[in-house]
């Protein structure tokens, strides 16, 4: 039952941090949620979006981030 508590605990820390990072690259003006191939489409009483183009930038990032910190783990 520890480990679960431990994963939930680092689970909720991490999304706490992807909360703040939004927050900081909402007042630094970053256009997440508003890059090219985020799709939109708004009806008269229904409103459909996917961040397709902000989905592609962060797993990019992440991907980058991931792969310089496996190879100081070697």
């Amino acid at each position: 039952m520890n480990e679960l508590g431990k994963v939930l605990l680092a689970l909720g820390l991490l999304i706490a941090l992807a909360g703040a990072v939004v927050l900081i690259a909402g007042r630094f003006g970053l256009p997440l949620g508003r890059l090219p191939g985020d799709f939109a489409y708004r009806g008269k009483r229904v409103a459909f979006y996917f961040p397709l183009g902000t989905c592609i930038l962060i797993s990019v990032v992440l991907t980058v981030i991931l792969y310089i910190l496996s190879i100081f783990r070697r």
